[in-house]
C-alpha cells in the first residue's frame, strides 16, 4: 500500500480539509505538551462524528496502519504522541465537541469525547449542577483524554478519579466496530463492566468517542485557606482534624513545598506570596457545601486557630472573596507551567498511603541528596488522596543537563522507595511512553500477563496506540 493510497482512503472518510499531511499542519499534534516527545505520522486525521471515527479505524485496520488517539494533547507521559518512524496516523478528536444531552433530574450528561473539560463543567453549571473533575489544563484538555488516562485532579479527595464520574462509554474498536455503552445508569450488574477496560487504557484498546457522565449538586459556597505548616507530619494531623470536623465538605487538601511555590513566584506574572514569611511547607485547603446556612469561613478560621494552638500551623491566610480564592488556587495550579518555563525536570507522579507521606518525603530527600547532590526537589500534590508530584532538577542549566542524563537512576531511587511503601509509580498521569519499561519492575508477571491477554483479545494486530503503556515482550 502506498502512502498516497492511504491518504486518499482517509480523505474519503473525513474530507480533504481534515486530513493533515504537511509538516506545518501536523506540527502541533506531533509534540507533547512538555516538549519531551516528538514523533511522525502519515497524517493527522480529524473526524467530526463517531461514524467518521469508525470509518477511519476500519480503513487503518484493513491496511495495518496504527492509530494514535489524541485529545487536547495535554498529557504528561507522551501517551498521545506518536513515535518516530512508525506506520501510524494521529486521530485527533478536537472537532467532536457536542454536548449531546444534559439531564439535571437524573444528574447525567452525554458528551462527545472532544469536548474540553471546561465545556463539560460549564454545561453542568448551566443546569445548576457540578461536574467535579478539576485540572489546571481544563481549558484545553478533552474529556475523552481525561477518561483514557483516568485523570485525577484536585478534588479526588471528595469526588474520586475520573473513573468515578463515568457511567457509560461509546467506543470505536480497532476494526471500526462501534460499541454503544452509553447507558447512564448508576446500577447495571449484567456481567463484565466493559467500560472499565477503556478507562485508563490510554487509547491502547479503542477510541472513546462519547461518555455518559455523572453530575453532582453544585456547591453554594466554598472557603479556601493557605496555611503554613510546621512539616508534612503536621499537615497530616491537620488533614485528619479537617476531615473529623468538616467531613465530606473537605474538597481539596494540597501539600506544597517552598521550592514549588518559589518556582511559581519566579515565572508566573502577577503571582504573589500568600504569607509574609515563607514556609518550608504549606497546605492549600478548600471546603465547600451545598448548604447556605453554614459559615464555612468561620469553620475554617476555627480549624486554623485550633491547629495553631496545637503547634501544627505557624501562619494562615483565609480568602475573603472569590477573587482571593482564585488567587490562592492559581499559585497551586501554575506549578507545572512554571516548571515547564524553568526547564526540564525529572518528574514523578506517585501515590502511597496518606499516612506514609511524611516518612516517604524524609526518606526520599535523604536518598536524593546522597545520590545526587546537585538535585533540587520540587514536591507538591494532592496529599488528601495520597498523590504527590515529586520533581527533581538542578538550579543551573549545565548541572541540570547532567542530572537529566541520570533520569533512569533517579527514577529507580524514587520508585523503589515508593514500592517499599506499597505505592504506585503512576497516580494520575498514566504510563504512556515515559514509564512503559519502568512498570516491568513494579508490576507482577501475573498483572502484565493479564494486561497483554486483554490487549491481544481486543487489538490482536497491535494497531492501537503502539508503543504505549505495555512494555515490549518477546511473546507479544
Amino acid at each position: 500500500m502506498s502512502q498516497p493510497e492511504l491518504i486518499d482512503a482517509l480523505v474519503a472518510c473525513v474530507g480533504q480539509a481534515h486530513v493533515l499531511t504537511t509538516a506545518e499542519d501536523q506540527a502541533p499534534y506531533l509534540t507533547d505538551w512538555r516538549g519531551r516527545y516528538h514523533g511522525t505520522a502519515h497524517a493527522v486525521v480529524r473526524p467530526a462524528a463517531t461514524a467518521e471515527v469508525a470509518a477511519v479505524m476500519a480503513c487503518c485496520h484493513a491496511r495495518g496502519v496504527g492509530v494514535v488517539p489524541q485529545g487536547g494533547n495535554t498529557g504528561l507521559c507522551g501517551g498521545a504522541t506518536p513515535r518516530e518512524g512508525e506506520h501510524v496516523i494521529v486521530l485527533a478528536l478536537d472537532r467532536m465537541r457536542t454536548v449531546r444531552a444534559v439531564d439535571p433530574v437524573d444528574n447525567t450528561m452525554v458528551a462527545d469525547a472532544g469536548c474540553t473539560l471546561a465545556q463539560i463543567q460549564q454545561a453542568a453549571a448551566d443546569v445548576d449542577r457540578l461536574f467535579p473533575l478539576s485540572l489546571a489544563s481544563e481549558g484545553s484538555c478533552q474529556i475523552g483524554g481525561n477518561i483514557a488516562t483516568n485523570a485525577g485532579g484536585v478534588h479526588v479527595l471528595r469526588y474520586g478519579n475520573t473513573r468515578q464520574q463515568v457511567l457509560g462509554l461509546e467506543v470505536v474498536l480497532p476494526d471500526g466496530t462501534v460499541w454503544n455503552g452509553l447507558r447512564a445508569l448508576l446500577k447495571d450488574n449484567t456481567g463484565y463492566d466493559l467500560k472499565q477496560l477503556f478507562i485508563g487504557a490510554e487509547g491502547t484498546l479503542g477510541v472513546i468517542t462519547a461518555a455518559a457522565l455523572r453530575l453532582m449538586p453544585r456547591p453554594r459556597q466554598r472557603a479556601v485557606a493557605w496555611l503554613a505548616v510546621v512539616d508534612p507530619d503536621a499537615a497530616l494531623k491537620l488533614l485528619a482534624a479537617a476531615r473529623d470536623r468538616l467531613g465530606e465538605r473537605v474538597s481539596a487538601f494540597e501539600l506544597i513545598s517552598r521550592s514549588a511555590l518559589d518556582v511559581v513566584l519566579r515565572h508566573i506574572p502577577g503571582a504573589r506570596a500568600p504569607l509574609a514569611q515563607p514556609a518550608a511547607w504549606s497546605v492549600l485547603l478548600e471546603v465547600s457545601d451545598v448548604a447556605v446556612d453554614t459559615r464555612l469561613d468561620t469553620a475554617l478560621e476555627g480549624l486554623a486557630a485550633d491547629a495553631f494552638e496545637a503547634g501544627w500551623v505557624e501562619d494562615a491566610a483565609i480568602a475573603a472573596s472569590e477573587a482571593q480564592c482564585e488567587a490562592l488556587w492559581a499559585l497551586r495550579e501554575n506549578i507545572s507551567e512554571a516548571q515547564r518555563i524553568e526547564g526540564l525536570s525529572i518528574k514523578h507522579d506517585v501515590s502511597l498511603p496518606v499516612s506514609a507521606i511524611p516518612d516517604f518525603l524524609v526518606r526520599a530527600a535523604q536518598a536524593i541528596s546522597t545520590g545526587f547532590p546537585v538535585a533540587r526537589i520540587v514536591a507538591f500534590g494532592h496529599m488528601g488522596d495520597g498523590n504527590l508530584h515529586y520533581n527533581i532538577s538542578s538550579a543551573d542549566a549545565e548541572s541540570n543537563a547532567a542530572l537529566i542524563e541520570q533520569t533512569e537512576a533517579v527514577n529507580r531511587c524514587v520508585h523503589d522507595i515508593i514500592a517499599d511503601f506499597d505505592g504506585s509509580i503512576s497516580a494520575e498521569h498514566g504510563i504512556g511512553q515515559l514509564k512503559r519499561a519502568e512498570i516491568v519492575r513494579y508490576k507482577s508477571a501475573v498483572e502484565l500477563g493479564l494486561m497483554r491477554r486483554i490487549k491481544g483479545a481486543i487489538d490482536p494486530r497491535g494497531l492501537m496506540n503502539p508503543g504505549k503503556v505495555l512494555p515490549d515482550a518477546p511473546d507479544f
